[in-house]
């Protein structure tokens, strides 16, 4: 069994072969070819265990995800199996796993939901995963500039982020950007709603990614209720975890709205009109990973002369 590190993770890989094998998992599941498993979460004493996984034929593999949460710090390992013959193929540091599957499904669920030639990107939270957004969005769109707003972030954030995407990037108000954005990514761990609702331009795509709890969100009932279409992964996982449905107001009635990414990559799902506000609420499911990683270890393998799947 190998062990495959972040860094073998970030050299095997790149945004377009993720994208490619995570729509691949995601219209597996959508016709009952592959399976997930729903994260469990475990927690004693401040230290918090969490769990999730898939089974992915296709690809011959199947996994699960396994992380701590201490103070808000989190650590990530997968472990990787043969869906051929059960064997154990790889153990992941899934940090990079975590951030390029978490863009690359926001990403996907852009290219066919977002209105055409997205210039100005939003960012609302500029650590690891706002920084990866901002990177493979400007690959995937013509995106000019991104305005920034995260009271916390480092002072050189705006030079790191031009220099990744070669856009302009600049720090401004949450309203002021809500208002410009055409493509909005929520990366922050709000408890509560970033901007209101009412300042989001028609036609705005918004990924909402920040958070999986069901305590805490970062959109407001004005923009869900503007929304034309709410994605989520999973409506199993989805309607468990995401705050940002779970504590809307009732009489919204979300779930006429809600529609899963795999009917969007389909086709089965599409937007309506180009005035369409569309919200992709992301809390991470574990297909996303055990296809990454079964991505990783196939690209490895190859290479390395290791055994195949």
């Amino acid at each position: 069994m190998q062990h495959i590190t972040d860094a073998m993770v970030d050299a095997a890989v790149d945004t377009e072969q993720a994208c490619r094998v995570l729509s691949d998992a995601f219209l597996a599941h959508g016709n009952g070819s592959a399976a997930m498993q729903a994260r469990i979460r475990t927690e004693a004493a401040g230290v918090k265990l969490s769990t999730l996984g898939a089974v992915i034929p296709a690809q011959g593999v199947a996994g699960a995800k396994v992380y701590t949460t201490i103070e808000g710090r989190f650590t990530f390992v997968i472990l990787l199996f043969s869906s051929r013959d059960g064997r154990a193929l790889a153990t992941l540091d899934a940090g990079a796993i975590t951030r390029i599957r978490t863009a690359a499904c926001s990403v996907l669920a852009a290219r066919a939901l977002a209105a055409p030639q997205p210039k100005v990107l939003g960012l609302y939270g500029a650590g690891t995963q706002g920084v990866e957004h901002a990177l493979q969005l400007s690959r995937a769109f013509d995106i000019r500039q991104i305005l920034v707003h995260d009271p916390f972030a480092p002072a050189d954030i705006e030079a790191r982020i031009a220099a990744l995407t070669g856009a302009t990037v600049q720090r401004d108000t949450p309203e002021t950007i809500a208002a410009l954005a055409n493509i909005i990514v929520t990366a922050s761990r709000s408890p509560t709603p970033l901007f209101s609702g009412k300042s989001v331009q028609p036609g705005t795509f918004i990924a909402a990614i920040g958070s999986s709890l069901p305590n805490t969100r970062e959109l407001d009932d004005a923009l869900l209720e503007r929304a034309a279409r709410i994605v989520v992964e999973w409506r199993p996982q989805s309607l468990q975890e995401a705050g940002d449905l779970l504590l809307a107001e009732p009489s919204l009635a979300l779930h006429d709205k809600i529609v899963e990414l795999g009917d969007v990559l389909s086709g089965r799902v599409t937007r309506r009109g180009p005035a369409d506000i569309i919200v992709y609420k992301a809390v991470g499911v574990g297909l996303e990973d055990i296809a990454l990683a079964g991505l990783v270890y196939a690209r490895l393998a190859e290479r390395e002369g290791w055994p195949a799947a």
